[in-house]
């Protein structure tokens, strides 16, 4: 059913929807070249619960770091350290992002930035071009104690922004994230990588963007 032929507002994920989060080229980055190492890593750095916390913001950055780095080999605590403070240098955007991204800004779309990330973000963020069309409109989970798939936190993407379910679309390369917005009356297109299959999705839905 398409739910979204009056869509006004476009809720965009981050992490590979807008930029690239790749943990193993990230690692690699860092100087994490021995692959049992880079995957000892994805699991307890990535993968850990101290990731998770970092995101909702009940842990700060240095305590999730202590509490990863007792999991692993000293050789690789500063790596550790690098992925939780740099993984997004060099800034990296996914292809044809930042170019649909600015089309539907002028198209007069509001955009709205909704992520599973640390308070870290508003240092980061602005590093992307593709940042200067969202402006402040920013829901950072660790910022309110909330994280997708929380009804909760769709919830309060509602309440604060003051948007209205019927006229917006979410773009998430999760589909848990996306079946979460669905429970609570958002529509939502799950994000391949693909800036022209996602273009096809949201013509699909309605929304003015060029093929």
């Amino acid at each position: 059913m398409n739910r979204s032929s009056d869509c006004r507002d476009l809720l965009f994920d981050m992490g590979n929807v807008l930029v690239r989060f790749n943990p193993w080229d990230i690692l690699e980055r860092k100087g994490v070249k021995d692959e049992a190492d880079r995957a000892l890593m994805i699991d307890e750095v990535f993968r850990s619960v101290e990731w998770v916390c970092i995101d909702r913001g009940s842990l700060s950055p240095e305590k999730a770091c202590r509490g990863m780095c007792a999991r692993l080999p000293e050789r690789l605590h500063a790596a550790c350290e690098a992925a939780v403070y740099h993984w997004h240098d060099p800034p990296e955007q996914i292809e044809g992002m930042e170019e649909l991204v600015r089309e539907l800004s002028g198209r007069g779309y509001g955009l709205y930035l909704l992520s599973n990330a640390g308070v870290r973000l508003r240092e980061y963020w602005p590093r992307y071009p593709v940042s200067r069309w969202f402006g402040d409109r920013l829901m950072i989970s660790a910022e309110w104690g909330l994280l997708k798939p929380e009804a909760a936190f769709y919830e309060k993407v509602l309440e604060r922004f003051s948007l209205e379910r019927p006229h917006c679309l979410f773009i998430d390369d999760n589909p848990y994230n996306i079946e979460g917005a669905a429970r609570s009356g958002i529509d939502g297109i799950v994000f391949h990588g693909s800036a022209a299959g996602l273009r096809r999705r949201l013509r699909e839905k309605g929304v003015d963007v060029d093929g």
